[in-house]
């Protein structure tokens, strides 16, 4: 049968959008309330709190958007 791909977590997606940005992570940092050291841990898997992830989501645009069940 076909494999069922786990969708990206939250933070991943945050992640990936941050990694595809053509801006420095200077300039992520002084746009917004995270510092440069804390950014690259969080790039490298660790997390950061509720706050800073909203923080970042904003500056990235980034909405949720809730999948309809049954629909691909």
């Amino acid at each position: 049968g076909k494999k069922q791909t786990k969708p990206l977590s939250l933070t991943d997606q945050i992640r990936a959008a941050l990694g595809e940005l053509r801006e420095t992570r200077y300039r992520v940092a002084q746009n917004t309330d995270l510092n440069e050291p804390q950014l690259s841990r969080f790039m490298a898997g660790a997390g950061i709190s509720f706050k800073a992830l909203d923080e970042l989501a904003e500056y990235l645009g980034l909405e949720i958007v809730v999948r309809g069940e049954g629909k691909d």
